[in-house]
């Protein structure tokens, strides 16, 4: 980030635009459900975008989020003794809580990438990870959530139905009312205009 220099034109207003989807009554939430989930053991950040960055920059905070969710002797993330102050080692920081949260069921689609949060090129990104990281914890409900359930949307869950093959064949006799029906359709008392006349 240091040779960074200010930003002109197109990519000025692609910045901007991409610094207005970020929600601070998000980040708020999101603050709470971290705490709760990790304790207060991980602090508090500055309010604002770049306080939220540089709480998560160095990936400690959010190693901690990812292996809260999983129960005691499986983590997947190794979470060094000292915070890593070199930026390669937070950027591989990083990097594993993303690996880890696409493992725990994370869409590709919902990932930020690692420059996004360590540059804070699009804090928004990083806000929409961690809110599909929170929908599948409260979804999955296992127990190692903590926090408001409301906090999060819940996923949908597949409803699978069993039918048994007596229900199968019966349905093979059933016509589909995408397909209509012919039932009660008669041309009974109908008439179309006058009677044919046949003169002699």
């Amino acid at each position: 980030m240091a040779n960074k220099g200010p930003a002109y034109g197109m990519s000025r207003d692609v910045q901007s635009k991409i610094e207005k989807k970020y929600d601070d009554e998000l980040e708020d939430r999101l603050v709470e459900w971290i705490v709760a989930q990790c304790g207060s053991t991980v602090g508090r950040p500055e309010r604002g975008r770049l306080g939220f960055q540089v709480w998560l920059k160095n990936g400690i905070v959010l190693s901690r989020l990812v292996n809260s969710l999983y129960p005691d002797g499986s983590k997947p993330v190794k979470i060094p003794d000292a915070p890593p102050t070199m930026v390669f080692k937070q950027m591989e920081q990083i990097a594993q809580f993303l690996k880890a949260a696409e493992d725990y069921g994370v869409i590709k689609t919902d990932m930020f990438q690692t420059v996004d949060l360590f540059e804070a090129k699009d804090m928004a990104a990083v806000q929409r990870t961690l809110m599909a990281l929170g929908s599948l914890a409260v979804t999955k409900n296992d127990g190692n959530y903590h926090g408001d359930p409301n906090w999060f949307m819940k996923k949908a869950q597949e409803h699978k139905r069993e039918f048994t093959e007596s229900q199968l064949k019966e349905g093979k006799n059933i016509i589909g009312l995408q397909m209509g029906t012919n039932k009660g359709a008669s041309q009974a008392g109908m008439s179309y205009g006058r009677p044919r006349q046949i003169i002699s």
